[in-house]
C-alpha cells in the first residue's frame, strides 16, 4: 500500500478510525497524551494493549485502567507473541484485529512510519522527543514512587505500598494507624468491622453470622482499594481481610474459607501488630477483655505463618509511631523518593 503523509497531532484533520498500540506497561501520562490526541482527532479511537503472560501487571488489568482513563476509546487486549521488529506481521495482525486498516496511527516511536505505511495509514507523531511528557514505562516500573506525578490515580493504587495495623481489642491499632497516616501525609482506611458492629448494637442484634464476616471483608477490601488510588505512595489500613479471618474465628469458633479467600487476594507490604502490654479500655462496644491476650497470640501465630513482613510495636504511642515510621521508610529503599517526615 502507498503510505500517506505524516501529520502533526494538533492539525485540524478528523480521521474516521484512529489507532494507538503499545504495551502500556504501565499506562503513564505520556500514553495519555498519545491517546488524547487520537480521541481528539478521530471519530473512533481504538487502543490495542499488547500483553504477555509473564508481565507483572496483567494485560487485562492494564486494559481496564485505560478504559477508565479513556472512556470514549475502544480498548482491546491482545496476546503478544510476535516479533516486535517485524512490522509486516504487526500490520497484518492489526488489520485482522480491527477488521480494517486504521485511517491514522498515533505513535511517538520511529516504528510508526513503516508500520503505518504497510497499512496505508497516516502516521501521526506525538511528542517524539518526550519534551512534553518526559517519562517512559521502564522508568515508572523501575521507580514508580519517584515518578508518581506521571501516573494516573488508578495506576497509583497498584503501586502504592500498603501497611496494615492490626491487633487484639484495645491494643491501640486505630490510634497508631491514624497517627501514622497523619505523619506520612497520606490516606488511611478505618476499620469497617467497627462501623458494622456499632450498627448491629444499635439494632439490638447480638448474634453474629458467617455471611456478615464475608461482607465485612469484602467491604473493607473495597474501601482499601479505593483509598489506595488517593494515597501519597503509601496507604495505612486499620485492619484488613486477613484480620477478619481471625475475628471470624473469635466470634464463630471456626475457620471461614470464604473470608480466607478474600484475604488471599488482598495486598499488603507490611503488617504492624500492636502489643497487648497496655491496659484494656472499655469503650462501650468491646467485649473481649477476657480473650485479649489469647487473641494477640493468634495474631502472632497467623502472621508467622504467612509471607508478608511483620513487626510487633510496643510502648507509648510516641514510641510506637517512631518505630512505625522507621519501618515505613525501609519500604522505599532503592527509590529516589523517600518519605519526608518531621519530628521523628
Amino acid at each position: 500500500m502507498e503510505a500517506k503523509h505524516a501529520e502533526r497531532s494538533d492539525g485540524p484533520v478528523k480521521h474516521r478510525l484512529g489507532l494507538v498500540i503499545g504495551k502500556f506497561y504501565p499506562p503513564h501520562r505520556g500514553h495519555k497524551l498519545l491517546i488524547d490526541a487520537a480521541t481528539a482527532h478521530s471519530e473512533e479511537a481504538v487502543v490495542i494493549v499488547c500483553a504477555k503472560p509473564t508481565d507483572a501487571i496483567p494485560g487485562a488489568l492494564r486494559g481496564q485502567w485505560l478504559q477508565e482513563i479513556h472512556p470514549t476509546a475502544r480498548v482491546m487486549v491482545i496476546d503478544d507473541r510476535y516479533d516486535e521488529s517485524d512490522s509486516r506481521v504487526w500490520a497484518d495482525n492489526t488489520i485482522r484485529w480491527l477488521g480494517r486498516a486504521p485511517d491514522a496511527v498515533f505513535t511517538s516511536e520511529e516504528y510508526g512510519d513503516r508500520y503505518s505505511e504497510l497499512m496505508g495509514s497516516t502516521h501521526i507523531l506525538v511528542d517524539r522527543t518526550r519534551e512534553r511528557v518526559p517519562i517512559s514505562g521502564t522508568a515508572v516500573r523501575n521507580d514508580p514512587f519517584a515518578n508518581w506525578d506521571y501516573i494516573e490515580p488508578i495506576v497509583r493504587g497498584w503501586f502504592a505500598k500498603r501497611i496494615c495495623v492490626l491487633g487484639a481489642e484495645s491494643t491501640g491499632t486505630t490510634t497508631l494507624a491514624k497517627a501514622l497516616a497523619e505523619r506520612l501525609k497520606t490516606s488511611w482506611v478505618e476499620e469497617y468491622g467497627r462501623e458494622y458492629s456499632e450498627r448491629k448494637l444499635a439494632q439490638n442484634d447480638p448474634v453474629w453470622r458467617t455471611a456478615e464476616f464475608t461482607a465485612i471483608a469484602e467491604e473493607q477490601t473495597r474501601r482499601e482499594n479505593r483509598a489506595a488510588c488517593k494515597a501519597n505512595r503509601v496507604l495505612i489500613c486499620d485492619t484488613n481481610a486477613f484480620a477478619t479471618v481471625l475475628w471470624h474465628q473469635r466470634y464463630m469458633g471456626s475457620h471461614s474459607s470464604a473470608v480466607a479467600e478474600i484475604a488471599r487476594h488482598g495486598k499488603c507490604d507490611l503488617y504492624l501488630l500492636t502489643g497487648d502490654e497496655i491496659g484494656f479500655v472499655q469503650d462501650g462496644l468491646r467485649d473481649g477483655e477476657h480473650i485479649r491476650h489469647e487473641m494477640h497470640r493468634w495474631f502472632e501465630e497467623a502472621l508467622a505463618a504467612q509471607a508478608v513482613p511483620w513487626h510487633i510495636v510496643r510502648g507509648s504511642p510516641e514510641e510506637r509511631l517512631r518505630e512505625a515510621v522507621g519501618l515505613t521508610k525501609s519500604l522505599f529503599q532503592g527509590s529516589a523518593w523517600s518519605p519526608k517526615i518531621e519530628g521523628v
